[in-house]
């Protein structure tokens, strides 16, 4: 229990009515959740309105409601409070609640269009191999310390967010590296949180079906980094044009990493192979066994992260060369046939473009490169004609499938898909709308030493359609397709 002025604390109040010095037992913001004694937070949302359920909230026991406008008809002894934002109200009334606990640790936010689950994870799994005890909010999954927790978004809400924060302090967690959504800052989920430090990764054409703009999206990602608090490191990816954007207005202290251009963390790549990457970083060798140029940006900023909290640098570097692939993040398997099957979370025309390159850079070029790749649906349409195209140029042949449709038509997605292959690649491609047949047939298609890559939902294990998820994982039906198809 709690007072509900101390829950409000540091919240932009518009009015009151009513009591504020009063016992609370919980807060939610899903009237189907409140109880006795609860504090309801009307959240606008997109689809749904929380303030339509205020009745509801104050019939199932709310002493009190937080919301952006009062209700014509205020119920006698339920405290009211109208905030300037209930999405930022309900972060900061979380972090009261749960006794502020991203205060008593070292709480580093990943944001960014591709990379965030990997740096994270990485960083994860180097500070655990350090001998500290280590958190992880990710896309993936939730670690407190060494008890694993599903995932349900990238950046969780802002209650989701504390109460795991409150299990870290009291499982006595230093470090705490989470994934910041352009949705969860954009929806305040991370206000009153304390970060110790923010990492800019890169930025691309990803989340338009909700930012509308690509200058909305990248605006979006800077506000995260505008409200870095001065005691805080802001790392960005200064290759990328968007890293400098980030860091125009922030008080906390300016770092960088690259690969091409000047910056305080350099890395070069000396060897790229399919075992690996020999990485040359601020005059350091080290291997590692991630693949690809794009996981040589992902190393060099957990590099710069443990170089900042004091690491020492053989001890990183060792560590560096011992971390494994994360999950559904150029994971390959190689059959007795010699065909390698790479499955990647490659749903982004960037991060396509990136895998398909780096394949493209190993093999010798008498390999043939089979791609099976779709797009989500209810999500952006935009980069479908554009993944397509990558696709069918940078493949020896592209399949088109599904991927999450969701609540949309399969075969109305792919046809937006084929629409931005250019003539010269139109037989180069298939579509085929069944996505275990189309890997089917890319294992059909493929012979000794050619690579398949399979792109999109990367370490999901189920396909969405029409609000059900069911079984599927992709590298489990490779590895037994390749098995099975080629006896």
């Amino acid at each position: 229990m709690m007072l509900l002025k101390d829950i409000l604390y540091k919240v932009s109040i518009n009015a009151v009515a009513g009591n504020t010095v009063a016992f609370v037992n919980d807060i939610h913001f899903d009237s189907r959740k409140v109880s006795l004694d609860d504090v309801f937070v009307a959240i606008p949302g997109t689809v749904v309105d929380g303030h339509d359920y205020i009745t509801k909230a104050v019939e199932s026991g709310a002493i009190a409601v937080i919301c952006e406008k009062l209700p014509a008809q205020l119920v006698n002894g339920i405290t009211y409070v109208e905030v300037e934002n209930a999405h930022k109200a309900l972060a900061i009334m979380a972090s009261n609640f749960y006794k502020n606990p991203s205060e008593n640790l070292k709480l580093v936010g990943v944001t960014g269009t591709n990379g965030k689950t990997t740096v994270t994870t990485l960083l994860y799994n180097l500070f655990k191999k350090a001998g500290y005890k280590v958190g992880l909010l990710s896309t993936v999954k939730v670690m407190v310390g060494a008890k694993e927790y599903p995932a349900t978004h990238t950046t969780p809400d802002s209650l989701t967010i504390n109460k795991y924060l409150k299990l870290m302090n009291d499982e006595g967690v230093e470090f705490c590296f989470m994934e910041v959504s352009s949705h969860g800052i954009h929806q305040q989920r991370t206000a009153g949180l304390h970060f110790a430090g923010g990492v800019f990764t890169n930025l691309s054409h990803d989340h338009l079906d909700y930012h509308k703009t690509f200058a909305e999206y990248r605006d979006t990602k800077k506000v995260f980094f505008d409200e870095l608090p001065k005691s805080a490191f802001a790392l960005v990816n200064v290759d990328d044009k968007n890293g400098s954007v980030m860091i125009q207005n922030t008080k906390a202290k300016k770092v960088s990493y690259a690969l091409k251009s000047y910056a305080d963390y350099k890395a070069q790549i000396l060897e790229n192979q399919f075992t690996g990457l020999l990485l040359k970083v601020n005059d350091n060798e080290v291997w590692s066994r991630l693949i690809g140029s794009f996981n040589a940006y992902n190393l060099l900023a957990v590099y710069a992260v443990a170089d900042l909290f004091e690491l020492g640098t053989i001890e990183t570097l060792q560590y560096l060369s011992e971390l494994e692939s994360v999950g559904g993040r150029f994971q390959y398997f190689i059959s007795e046939e010699k065909i390698t099957a790479i499955v990647d979370y490659a749903h982004t025309p960037d991060a396509l473009k990136n895998v398909l390159e780096t394949i493209n850079a190993i093999r010798t070029g008498n390999e043939n490169l089979i791609t099976v790749v779709g797009c989500g649906g209810d999500r952006d349409k935009t980069k479908r004609p554009v993944m397509a195209n990558i696709a069918s140029t940078l493949s020896t042949k592209a399949i088109f499938t599904s991927d999450n449709p969701r609540t949309e038509d399969p075969k109305k997605i792919i046809e937006e898909m084929e629409a931005g292959v250019e003539p010269q690649n139109y037989n180069k491609t298939i579509s085929i709308e069944d996505r275990k047949q189309a890997i089917k047939t890319a294992c059909q298609f493929a012979t000794s030493n050619d690579i398949i890559l399979i792109a999109g939902k990367g370490h999901e294990t189920y396909q969405e359609v029409n609000g059900v998820k069911n079984d599927f994982d992709d590298l489990k039906v490779v590895k037994e397709l390749l098995i099975n198809v080629k006896k």
